[in-house]
């Protein structure tokens, strides 16, 4: 069986493309430019093409059994926020349809717990909390959550689509860095001296590669399953890195006002300069609320077992020192 597996190159697709290996499946990856690190020594056969170019996108279903949609846009800036929808939102309607005219048996559809409500306060949010798109913060939250729509539309339609919403993935192959691969960087390098009074949901990312393929196997078409396991205040979280790298823990914590103000005077000056804010004004906003969740219907219906969110933080720190990010005589 042959799987197409979208964004295969990049951090959370990496770990799609080697679980696939593993469960013995032929996979090819749309890619942009061949020879992707990530994907070096793998026997996977690369098809080059964009989620905006239609036909690439039919050149590469074609023959598949299965399709695994993991590419996006993940930023948290960018001076034309067009290119966001036009990969999240567009680039998944037009994959949808290129499976559609193609026969292809099995569409998984990577979205994330970003298009899902937030947590009111302590209280973690799971996939039936009520939301729409006016709750979204920022574009990239917005775009998964319109691209999530395209997706209800295909099941309406009859495909076989599925959805999985990962929360926030640590571990290896995080090349770019993402966001959150970032925030390890960063206090690896000294440059997190305080926190501000928010949370996220961290997993294994190992874990949710093996989540995608529990949804495959035995999820309902069009459910949203949420794939996360620790719930950690960011001082928490960065105590975990603390304690595997061998640093001190960050233990001030300074109230959101501030960040907000320096967010938006150094995105401001980012759209200026034409550069990337170091401080990204959308980022900050996000940071105000807590985006803790519950994960039970995918322990209880595909049978999720996710373990402790340190081993991947161990590794995921292993892996930027080796890259020279991070480091090497920090810790451990």
């Amino acid at each position: 069986m042959t799987t197409l597996v979208t964004g295969g190159s990049g951090f959370l697709g990496a770990h799609v493309v080697r679980a696939l290996i593993e469960r013995g499946d032929a996979v090819r990856c749309l890619v942009r430019t061949s020879g992707a690190e990530n994907l070096a020594g793998l026997d996977v056969e690369e098809a080059l093409g964009d989620l905006r170019d239609p036909a690439s996108l039919m050149r590469a279903v074609d023959g598949c059994a299965a399709v695994f949609h993991c590419a996006a846009d993940y930023r948290l800036y960018a001076r034309d926020p067009k290119e966001i929808y036009a990969t999240n939102v567009d680039g998944t309607r037009l994959l949808l349809e290129a499976c559609r005219v193609a026969h292809v048996g099995d569409v998984v559809v990577t979205s994330s717990v970003g298009a899902l409500a937030a947590s009111r306060g302590e209280e973690p949010a799971d996939e039936q909390t009520p939301v729409s798109v006016d709750d979204m913060i920022g574009h990239y939250k917005r775009s998964k959550f319109l691209a999530e729509l395209e997706v209800q539309r295909a099941v309406a339609d009859g495909q076989r689509v599925f959805l999985v919403h990962p929360s926030t993935p640590i571990g290896e192959f995080d090349v770019r860095p993402t966001p959150t691969g970032q925030i390890i960087v960063d206090f690896l390098r000294g440059r997190i001296p305080v926190t501000v009074d928010t949370g996220l949901n961290f997993v294994d990312v190992r874990d949710v590669a093996a989540g995608h393929l529990l949804v495959q196997e035995q999820g309902r078409l069009g459910r949203r399953y949420i794939l996360g396991n620790e719930n950690l205040t960011l001082e928490q979280f960065l105590g975990v890195v603390a304690g595997v790298s061998g640093l001190a823990p960050v233990t001030r914590r300074i109230p959101h006002a501030l960040p907000l103000v320096v967010g938006a005077i150094d995105t401001g000056f980012a759209r200026l300069l034409g550069r990337e804010p170091r401080v990204a004004f959308e980022a900050v906003r996000m940071a105000r609320k807590k985006m803790f969740f519950d994960c039970s219907r995918a322990r209880t219906e595909l049978g999720y077992s996710p373990g402790p969110v340190v081993d991947a933080v161990e590794r995921a720190v292993s892996y930027f020192k080796q890259r020279g990010l991070a480091p090497q005589a920090s810790g451990k």
